[in-house]
């Protein structure tokens, strides 16, 4: 069974802009959603597809991820329920971690959060000086909840 364990962290500055590695444009969709799961398509600059299925709302969750063809993905799309998303994100390694800045565009301009993928609940990653507070585990920060709730303001979460 595959497992994600990552921390998540609101961004109070752009100290990381220097330091990215890689940049991504990405849509994601979700088709189906529970409270503490999730079935979710996404679609990486265009042209890489998959489709994800996550449960659990802790630090440590049940992932399973799929390739599928890019037209299947944007049909899928196209049954979203709720937003979809839009997104960059950009990889920024720091002390022997890769940490993850999405910068949500659209309903959720404005709206910067760093996750860092672990290989075990206890690794504890130096935190950079340019995240804030740390929001793992709280739904209302989580892409599901931004896509399903997009009508709140992400400064009231």
């Amino acid at each position: 069974m595959a497992k994600e364990i990552e921390r998540k962290f609101l961004v109070r500055s752009d100290g990381w802009r220097n330091f990215v590695s890689n940049t991504r444009s990405l849509r994601q969709a979700y088709i189906s959603s529970m409270e503490d799961r999730s079935v979710r398509v996404r679609l990486e600059n265009g042209h890489i597809a998959t489709l994800t299925v996550k449960i659990g709302r802790t630090m440590t969750r049940d992932e399973f991820e799929y390739a599928i063809p890019v037209a299947d993905a944007e049909e899928l799309i196209g049954t979203a329920i709720g937003l979809v998303i839009r997104k960059t994100r950009h990889n920024v390694p720091f002390k022997g971690f890769v940490w993850e800045v999405d910068v949500f565009e659209g309903a959720h301009e404005g709206l910067v959060i760093a996750e860092v993928e672990m290989g075990d609940e206890s690794d504890n990653p130096e935190l950079p000086d340019w995240v804030g507070d740390e929001v793992t585990g709280q739904y209302r920060y989580s892409n599901q909840a931004l896509a399903l709730q997009f009508e709140q303001e992400y400064n009231g979460l």
